[in-house]
């Protein structure tokens, strides 16, 4: 490979690489516990020997995406009730 190749290569990789957008953002120590919290009251886990205590509510995919919304607000969650819409669109 030819040295303005190679020089081409590089000099378009470290661009690359600058253009990048370095956003990523940790989930702070308190909006995870709140988001615990809040999702072991939603989902109740399971007690073993007790039967009548919690585990039959709710798929893993449905507490990941609650766990997810609640992160996303930062640690509050508005539990909406069961006969509300889901397209979060005030009634006329």
């Amino acid at each position: 490979m030819p040295v303005k190749n190679k020089q081409t290569l590089v000099g378009l990789a470290c661009a690359l690489i600058l253009a990048v957008p370095a956003t990523a953002s940790a989930v702070t120590v308190e909006v995870a516990r709140a988001c615990d919290a809040a999702l072991a009251k939603a989902f109740p886990p399971r007690q073993i020997g007790n039967p009548a205590a919690g585990g039959t509510k709710g798929t893993a995919k449905e507490k990941r995406e609650y766990f997810q919304k609640c992160v996303a607000n930062n640690g509050k969650v508005d539990d909406m009730p069961a006969d509300a819409p889901k397209d979060n669109k005030p009634a006329k």
